[in-house]
């Protein structure tokens, strides 16, 4: 199977809007859009765009997760370790067990791949 995310269409497309849980923001009001291209309910693979406004929030993580930021800039803190700033063209990967905070300083989108325990 291929699946082409189209990002030059994303503002035209609908989307799934959300936030963090209330009890995780720690500053700001961050309000997500995610555009889902690929979900795969049997094998626990979701991928698409996700995109958030500014705000700082608690992130606990259960999945294994791929990223690749188009545009905006954030900081991504493990607790007890050093803050990382992201931005366009950087990519990573957040695994099960990651705790700490992610802070939207500048409206963040980014290319994600999720795969569920």
């Amino acid at each position: 199977m291929f699946v082409r995310f189209p990002l030059d269409r994303l503002e035209h497309m609908p989307f799934e809007a959300g936030g963090p849980l209330a009890e995780r923001i720690l500053a700001g009001a961050p309000v997500f859009r995610t555009w889902t291209f690929e979900e795969i309910s049997d094998s626990k693979v979701f991928a698409g765009v996700w995109e958030s406004t500014p705000g700082k929030w608690r992130i606990v993580y259960d999945e294994w997760e791929y990223c690749s930021i188009l545009s905006g800039v954030s900081t991504i803190t493990r607790d007890g370790e050093a803050p990382q700033r992201i931005g366009p063209g950087d990519a990573f990967v957040i695994q099960p067990g990651f705790e700490g905070t992610w802070e939207v300083v500048e409206t963040t989108r980014k290319l994600f791949v999720i795969r569920l325990p």
